[in-house]
């Protein structure tokens, strides 16, 4: 009986340690919430799944909660040093090219992240996977002294293949090949793939690499940025990953996309992006010089004309920074827009103030217009992008259905001379979670490019108007306000 009453006390008090424990962790998480001064919305989400749904909602927070701005990722030391070694001139806002609004966002670049302004570039705009990927397999063989390319994706099929072959032979070569993949956008993909690179002398890291215990510090933290560096003299950035679908649309008739060949100084805002990725991981600062020879020529019978893009400026945001960089620039752009706004996104979910912005403008008489697909490749986010559409029909934007295929460009154009392209979708992940990179050109030359590319897609497209809409389908309704609300974190 004592031996009986002995056990139970210790269960007893082991059980009221744990719940106790418990308790005191939750409640201390709650606490960090609050502290943190997070949007309201989103805090009292938080909040209110922590103790409604206690384990589940520990387990929700660990992975998808967590905030770390402020994360230093590179050193102030290494930082200034590559600052030295991309050598742009200081910028005289008074002095430059361009329109007022134009400046202005220039300074906000500046300001937010010191990001450079370069003059006197070329960018040739490649809207589809098949030309794209036969000039940079061209540019790479060129290579005469390094190679630095990042990717989110980088799969092991055929078009993966092609890449890895062409960075194996110029490893091979005596060229310098470092690669980075983001480990949960290139899950799927056997080590194997990665290894065989390795054992050719490219060097190959992922980033953020997924570990346990370190599960929840990483998974949420994706490096979605697609970049190329080549000798100094030619980079790529925008929205193309590494995978046949890209190339031939995989499941949809076709995959519409944007991806950017820059040629000129802008390069070396390229290679500063790369850098400090590269250093993050633990790797030796890259200290290369930026050749002054003529850019990489382009591959025999090429389509597809340089344009003249007369100033260039690369921003970069991630978790990590005290400012949404990407988001904080857009929100200027389409402040200031006073004729068009032309938008493509694979994906809309927009914060508040990005949504606001754009209703604001329409309702002021600014032509904005909005594309994203008609077809998606991921339900969820087709049903939560589906959502916005009513609310901003309601203020007068103009939203385009995008018909033959998955369209995954993510462009934005404002009036004559301002335009981006780079890897940021239109949504809560990609301004909060992801690391991303758009290139900000300011070019009327560049801005009718693209506006020529954008009105092409626009034929192919089916506008939405508000009567239509209001008519769909009530399992419709009910399954895109659901979807709603899993939009911060889908």
């Amino acid at each position: 009986m004592i031996d009986f009453l002995s056990q139970y006390i210790n269960l007893t008090w082991v059980y009221w340690f744990l719940t106790v424990a418990y308790a005191v962790t939750i409640i201390s998480i709650v606490g960090v919430i609050v502290s943190e001064n997070r949007n309201p919305v989103k805090s009292l989400a938080w909040v209110t799944v922590l103790l409604a749904l206690p384990a589940l909602g520990l387990l929700l927070y660990v992975v998808f909660g967590r905030n770390i701005k402020n994360k230093r990722i590179i050193s102030r030391r290494n930082r200034r040093r590559l600052r030295r070694r991309e050598s742009a001139r200081k910028i005289d806002f008074a002095r430059l090219p361009h329109g007022d609004s134009a400046k202005n966002l220039i300074r906000l670049a500046h300001s937010l992240s010191g990001a450079m302004y370069y003059r006197n570039n070329y960018a040739t705009l490649y809207n589809n996977g098949r030309d794209k990927m036969d000039a940079l397999i061209n540019d790479i063989r060129q290579a005469r002294d390094y190679i630095n390319i990042q990717y989110y994706i980088i799969n092991d099929d055929e078009t993966g293949h092609r890449l890895k072959d062409a960075l194996i032979e110029r490893a091979r070569a005596g060229v310098t090949v470092r690669v980075i993949y983001d480990h949960v956008g290139s899950f799927k993909v056997k080590n194997s793939f990665f290894k065989s690179m390795q054992a050719e002398g490219v060097q190959v890291y992922p980033f953020f690499k997924v570990t346990f215990p370190g599960l929840g510090s990483r998974i949420n933290w994706r490096n979605h940025r697609k970049l190329c560096i080549i000798d100094g003299t030619v980079g790529y950035i925008g929205g193309m990953n590494i995978a046949d679908r890209y190339v031939d649309g995989g499941k949809f008739n076709e995959w519409r996309d944007l991806h950017l060949r820059v040629t000129g100084p802008a390069v070396r805002s390229l290679q500063y992006s790369f850098a400090v990725d590269w250093n993050f991981m633990g790797q030796p600062l890259i200290d290369e010089e930026f050749s002054n020879s003529a850019p990489l020529l382009p591959p025999d019978g090429e389509q597809h004309t340089p344009t003249q893009a007369r100033g260039m400026q690369l921003m970069t945001s991630g978790p990590t920074g005290q400012w949404s960089n990407i988001s904080l620039m857009m929100l200027k752009a389409i402040s200031q827009a006073k004729k068009c706004i032309f938008i493509q996104t694979p994906y809309f979910l927009p914060t508040d103030a990005l949504l606001k912005a754009l209703q604001t403008a329409a309702l002021s008489r600014v032509d904005v217009r909005l594309m994203i697909p008609r077809r998606s490749d991921s339900d969820m986010l087709r049903w939560a992008s589906y959502s916005y559409i009513l609310e901003c029909l309601q203020a007068g934007i103009k939203i385009y259905l995008y018909e033959p295929g998955m369209l995954h460009a993510k462009s934005m154009l404002i009036d004559d001379e301002i335009s981006t392209v780079g890897s940021t979708n239109f949504d809560f992940r990609s301004i909060e979670h992801n690391f991303e990179s758009n290139m900000f050109i300011y070019s009327h030359e560049f801005n009718a490019r693209l506006r020529e590319s954008f009105l092409h897609d626009q034929e192919q497209s089916h506008r939405v108007t508000s009567n239509e809409w209001r008519h769909r389908p009530i399992y419709q309704k009910a399954l895109e306000s659901f979807m709603r609300l899993f939009a911060p974190i889908l």
